[in-house]
């Protein structure tokens, strides 16, 4: 499910119009409908007003969120080519997603 997926399901699930969750937000309908069409994505502070305005945590929106973080990946490629080598690793050897995230995880636990 992506992000705009799971932000309509929770506004219907509250029966919150698409103009009443824009006005809520203090953003447009047309950007609204944008984001749940995935054609655009909110801000990080749109996106946790959408959270609080939901009653969920942002997480479990940022979750769905299925952009890769393009920008920062070329960043880090940029500052330190080994990047690229792990990404590219990452790829011909078919890591799966839950095998990458607990990889992560475990990092995360280490610290």
């Amino acid at each position: 499910m992506t992000l705009g997926e799971k932000l309509r399901t929770l506004r219907d699930e509250r029966d919150l119009s698409l103009r009443e969750f824009a006005s809520k937000l203090g953003c447009s309908a047309p950007f609204l409908s944008d984001v749940e069409l995935g054609r655009r994505f909110p801000s990080e502070k749109i996106l946790n007003d959408m959270a609080r305005i939901l009653g969920v945590d942002v997480e479990e929106l940022k979750a769905h969120d299925t952009r890769p973080p393009v920008e920062e990946m070329k960043r880090r490629i940029a500052a330190d080519p080994r990047f690229a080598v792990a990404f590219r690793t990452v790829i011909n050897n078919n890591v799966t997603p839950d095998e990458l995230l607990n990889l992560a995880r475990r990092k995360g636990r280490k610290k």
